[in-house]
């Protein structure tokens, strides 16, 4: 791994050319990439780096590369279509008890992959304004079948524990609001913001917090970074995982059973598996669909039922997640003559995880 004293963020192509992960002739294609999208990489991410490994799965996740100006057809800026289920800014309203809530734009590091990478970075706002955070509260106020405010961005936990305080008694003094989860990737990327102060903060009475950790590989969960998950998990916050699938990052079957494991050692139940958005410029770190589906058939067979995540793509244009798992069941059809009820249910193939084929119900 990279030996680091770092002490700050890594923000400019020409500091990774310094820290060796990347190479100088690398230089001007990285501050063209770096004028549209946002870089940061934190002292705890560069420490995991190995700068060695031109293969090096964290880095293929945070270190810039001249591929993200290369956009492929289909690709979009608005790739799950936030844009037009947005009724007031700061607000995405898509399924009807629920709604994201974009408090801020900005990220303790910048994926390379992130699907709203267009909406943060260079010449983008920081936060909601204060008359928009209170629009945005107004429209949860108003709309009662709203149960559950997913707090997103950028990453909430970049604002203060002072701050963070605010928001959730805001949302958990509105009657209707039962859940407040939090989508993050601070206890990974910058595990001391995670503090006994903001654990408190996100304590709050009318309201339970649930938090999402988003993490890609094994490495990510370092010992600080299981701290900082233990400082929630003990202070009774749930936490469940959200990972993207990524070529070269997760996508064989060992590195993405070590990831599912360790999540569970965590106390870190797994929840999403992300197939890759259409992002600009994120061809590169996407895999097919039908390699996501055979990862997931594998995992099925090899660890635990409490490491299986839901495999998920969110539909361009704006329709929501769907499952996108393997299909284990098909129908088939009963030619026998049928004298009762019994005798004519329909039968299925049902697929073991060895790939073995099974009626069910059985044949007498």
């Amino acid at each position: 791994m990279t030996k680091t004293n770092l002490a700050r963020t890594l923000r400019e192509p020409a500091e990774l050319v310094t820290e060796g992960l990347a190479p100088a002739s690398a230089l001007p294609a990285l501050e063209r990439v770096a004028a549209r999208y946002a870089v940061a990489i934190t002292p705890d991410l560069v420490g995991l780096i190995d700068a060695t490994d031109p293969d090096d799965p964290i880095a293929r996740q945070f270190v810039p590369v001249s591929a993200e100006l290369e956009a492929q057809p289909g690709e979009n800026a608005d790739p799950i279509g936030d844009h037009p289920h947005s009724p007031v800014a700061g607000i995405v309203h898509r399924y009807p008890d629920r709604v994201l809530f974009k408090l801020v734009h900005v990220c303790a590091v910048y994926c390379r992959f992130c699907f709203r990478r267009e909406m943060v970075g260079p010449g983008k706002e920081n936060a909601l304004s204060e008359s928009a955070y209170r629009a945005a509260i107004d429209y949860i106020r108003s709309h009662g079948e709203i149960w559950e405010v997913i707090l997103t961005g950028g990453d909430p936990l970049m604002l203060s524990p002072r701050r963070m305080s605010e928001i959730m008694a805001d949302l958990a003094a509105i009657d209707h609001v039962k859940i407040i989860r939090l989508h993050t990737r601070v206890p990974v990327a910058e595990p001391a913001r995670v503090s006994a102060e903001m654990v408190a903060a996100l304590k709050v009475a009318g309201a339970a917090t649930w938090v999402a950790v988003h993490a890609n590989h094994a490495r990510e969960l370092t010992g600080a970074a299981r701290d900082a998950c233990a400082r929630l998990v003990d202070a009774g916050i749930p936490l469940v995982s959200q990972s993207v699938l990524l070529r070269g990052v997760n996508d064989d079957i060992a590195a993405l059973s070590d990831l599912m494991r360790a999540f569970v050692e965590c106390r870190i139940k797994p929840y999403y598996l992300h197939h890759g958005d259409l992002a600009p410029g994120t061809a590169h770190l996407r895999t097919t669909l039908a390699a996501g589906q055979a990862l997931m058939r594998q995992l099925r067979g090899r660890v635990s039922g409490l490491c299986q995540p839901d495999y998920v793509i969110d539909i361009p244009g704006g329709a929501g997640k769907s499952p996108v798992g393997p299909n284990y069941v098909s129908a088939v059809k009963n030619t026998a003559n049928e004298t009762s009820e019994a005798e004519s249910e329909t039968r299925y193939r049902i697929v073991d995880y060895c790939g073995d084929v099974h009626l069910y119900p059985p044949e007498a």
